[in-house]
């Protein structure tokens, strides 16, 4: 593959959702109590894990670190996105596409490790419960925590620096509200074949690698579950994956509708709902989701906010 070392065009117009003033203001006001939420959510609980001696548990590390990245994933697009929307200055320069391209890849590999990470921790505590304090010790859990991080940054380097290479010219509209990788390969003067093909074949290992591991840890779940003769002690047991089990639809739902799918049947306005629901509601569902099904969860934050006041 030949890549120029220049570009044509300096920035991109962010077309986002195109509407009249008033709506687009209606939508700035939505999404931003959307965002403050999300926020204010994953705070809390990261909030309520450190503050809390009951939440030493690995699982509980897993969730404060997977609360952590779901506030650097939603703030990765959704402070350009507010502003867009109030300003109506859409632009963004190639450089900073690029490095939200990076953060938005890099933080959503992060979220596959850590549900493939946090489906293990589930698998040893049910179907291994013996061992489980012996494997899953303090050194073993932030080992896990810290690879799950630097993997996913290491690995997004070389396809984004390729991406930083390519040169760009004619159109510069970007048909999404943030730089995603489809839009930006379409307006590229350089033949990106190669390039795309291995961005998207990452993109599906990670994907699809991680999925695996996650469901076999719930077959193997699934059939301890059954060994239990008890229907309560059952729903007790499936009781401590249900929040995990629930951000995992949610995600791979729609993850997977969006990245892995024949190419000829992407359209924009069908990646954008897409987006919208993977990048934005998403996020905002899984702190209720985790505060909701989990006992433990809510007897902290109620700890965390008692003391608070």
């Amino acid at each position: 593959m030949y890549v120029e070392n220049y570009t044509t065009i300096k920035e991109f117009y962010l077309i986002g959702f195109n509407f009249n003033p008033q709506l687009e203001l209606f939508l700035f006001i939505i999404f931003l109590m959307i965002y403050l939420s999300t926020i204010t959510g994953n705070t809390i609980i990261i909030a309520a894990i450190w503050q809390s001696s009951k939440l030493r548990s690995p699982m509980f590390l897993f969730l404060g670190n997977f609360a952590f990245m779901e506030i650097g994933y939603t703030s990765v697009t959704m402070p350009k996105m507010l502003t867009d929307l109030v300003s109506g200055n859409k632009k963004i320069s190639v450089s900073g596409c690029v490095t939200q391209l990076y953060f938005f890849f890099v933080l959503g590999g992060i979220e596959n490790y850590l549900l493939a990470v946090m489906a293990y921790d589930r698998y040893l505590a049910i179907c291994n419960p013996l061992r489980y304090s012996t494997i899953m010790n303090n050194r073993f859990c932030h080992q896990l925590a810290l690879m799950s991080w630097f993997s996913s940054f290491i690995s997004s380097l070389i396809p984004i620096y390729l991406l930083g290479k390519l040169s760009f010219c004619g159109k510069s509209q970007v048909d999404n509200f943030f730089c995603d990788a489809s839009p930006i390969f379409n307006l590229s003067c350089t033949d990106t074949s190669l390039l795309k093909s291995y961005f998207f074949s990452l993109v599906w290992i990670v994907i699809f690698s991680c999925l695996f591991f996650i469901i076999l840890s719930y077959i193997q779940i699934i059939l301890a579950i059954l060994k239990i003769r008890s229907h309560s002690g059952r729903k007790k047991v499936f009781s401590t994956c249900g929040s995990h089990f629930s951000v995992v639809i949610l995600y791979y739902g729609s993850v997977i509708a969006m990245y892995v799918r024949p190419h000829h049947e992407y359209t924009f306005v069908f990646d954008k709902c897409l987006s919208v629901f993977y990048a934005i509601v998403t996020p905002f569902l899984n702190p209720m989701i985790y505060s909701l099904r989990n006992k433990s969860i809510r007897e902290a934050i109620r700890s965390y906010k008692c003391s608070a006041i």
